[in-house]
């Protein structure tokens, strides 16, 4: 029985109505959960808020990262609801390995640490926050980079991988997976892991829907898990360009909205969870924690409906990573092998 600290709130939603995917173990993952990057505006213990309420109102996924900076204040929170009666098996919590801690000697102790901050036994899902050992300091400019950046190499990428599936048969991580991967990167992955990834996080809206992507992992029997589903609004400036589109502002989007009667993040996060994907919306508002789970819950979009969004995609990358390319002269389009083979050094 739940305390009153952690009390279903009136008017959530009751978990068990929260569809799930299956992952190739047999374990079962929330269709929704909710983001914890804030944008470097939100404070950790504002997030730490939005996650106490997001359990009341019936979430039972949480992605968090270290690079993130809240897991310390989020840990407490995650602590407390299990103490006071919220089953930790009936709890998804994500983390990721951040780019500075790819080297063999400091995965497993990265890990411990996101552990020990989220105060957790083990994660659910552990991933790879980025395939680039490169990082930039928190709150940099576009024009930020790392002066050891380096590119993908798969043969050191590796090196981190088989750090990753010892924490799973350490027992620290009951799943691994990856992020902002492409098609070639993951080919490489499968052909020579030991674990496959259980999921790849990606950035997927109506505005980006890759779908050659999506596929891939789909058939791969890897589950998708879409970071701004509702065209990250919030972004970080680094991350604007004056090229980027406004999923909200989208006119089908717009008129599915109006004549459902809600607004346009609502219809993003619908289309998100019957397309097949896991959309990871951040907020710290009740209203929008809310209305995000009631729109994975709610009555589904009609297939003319889909069919109308699906033809609206703009391949407008919103996060595009400039801040981990690796020599002068590069575009950001180098870090995604558009033309389907790995960049070269």
């Amino acid at each position: 029985m739940l305390t009153a600290a952690f009390q279903s709130a009136p008017d959530g939603i009751d978990p068990a109505r929260v569809p799930y995917r299956d992952i190739y173990t047999g374990a079962r993952i929330p269709a929704i959960g909710l983001g914890t990057f804030g944008s470097d505006h939100a404070s950790p213990d504002l997030i730490a808020d939005a996650v106490r309420e997001a359990l009341r109102l019936g979430y039972r996924h949480v992605d968090c990262a270290s690079v993130y900076d809240n897991e310390h204040a989020i840990g407490p929170v995650l602590q407390a609801a299990v103490r006071e009666g919220l089953p930790r098996k009936d709890l998804w919590i994500t983390s990721k390995l951040w780019n500075d801690k790819h080297a063999e000697a400091d995965v497993i102790p990265a890990c411990r640490k996101s552990l020990a901050d989220l105060r957790l036994d083990y994660l659910d899902l552990y991933l790879v926050h980025w395939p680039f050992p490169n990082f930039h300091p928190p709150g940099c400019t576009v024009e930020s980079r790392s002066p050891d950046a380096k590119p993908y190499i798969h043969e050191h990428f590796m090196k981190t991988w088989r750090q990753m599936e010892k924490l799973v048969d350490l027992g620290l991580v009951r799943h691994i997976g990856t992020s902002n991967m492409t098609i070639p990167k993951l080919k490489l992955l499968l052909r020579d892991a030991r674990i496959k990834p259980a999921a790849n996080e990606m950035e997927l809206h109506p505005h980006l829907q890759q779908q050659e992507l999506f596929d891939f992992v789909r058939g791969q029997g890897i589950v998708p898990i879409g970071y701004c589903p509702i065209g990250s609004p919030g972004r970080p400036e680094r991350d604007r360009t004056p090229e980027d589109t406004v999923d909200l502002e989208d006119p089908v989007i717009v008129r599915i909205a109006n004549r459902l009667g809600l607004h346009p993040a609502s219809v993003c996060i619908k289309w998100a969870v019957q397309r097949g994907q896991i959309p990871i919306p951040f907020s710290t508002k009740r209203r929008n924690i809310l209305s995000n789970l009631q729109a994975a819950t709610g009555e589904p979009l009609t297939a003319q409906d889909m069919a109308d969004l699906a033809r609206i995609d703009r391949n407008c990358r919103l996060i595009k990573g400039h801040v981990f390319l690796w020599k002068e002269g590069q575009t950001w389009e180098a870090l995604w092998d558009m033309d389907g083979v790995i960049t070269p050094p």
